[in-house]
């Protein structure tokens, strides 16, 4: 036992446990690449066409316009990031409950400013600013 309690990990055992924290973490990164893409591609969306309507374009009334697939897409890859961030939390408390310490997740971190990104895009797709 190691001063702090934690048992010392063998070589192999630790080199286990970085594969696998790596691995939680490629899998946060690939969730927030794909969140990324959504929130952006609904705020795109929504931006072409409020442009086109500012210059004249007449769109057809639909039940789901671009505005609203627009913010349905940016709500998508919000709530894809809040559940992969999630599980990804829960993932790395499972490791540190039984191997100790592991260092902080960047990729969550970076999930927190997509997902502040994404309520930003779509508090400006609500109020129009």
């Amino acid at each position: 036992m190691t001063p702090a309690g934690i048992r010392a990990l063998d070589s192999s055992t630790r080199l286990a446990l970085d594969r696998t924290r790596l691995a939680y973490e490629r899998t946060m990164m690939a969730w927030v690449r794909t969140a990324t893409s959504l929130i952006t591609f609904g705020f795109t969306i929504h931006k072409f066409f409020q442009f086109r309507i500012e210059h004249g374009a007449v769109l057809p009334d639909r039940l789901l316009g671009p505005r609203e697939f627009g913010g349905v897409m940016v709500c998508i890859g919000l709530f894809a990031l809040i559940l992969a961030t999630v599980e990804h939390r829960r993932s790395m408390t499972s490791l540190r409950a039984e191997y100790g310490p592991v260092p902080y997740s960047i990729a969550a971190a970076i999930g927190l400013l997509i997902g502040a990104l994404g309520v930003i895009a779509l508090a400006a797709m609500l109020f129009q600013f």
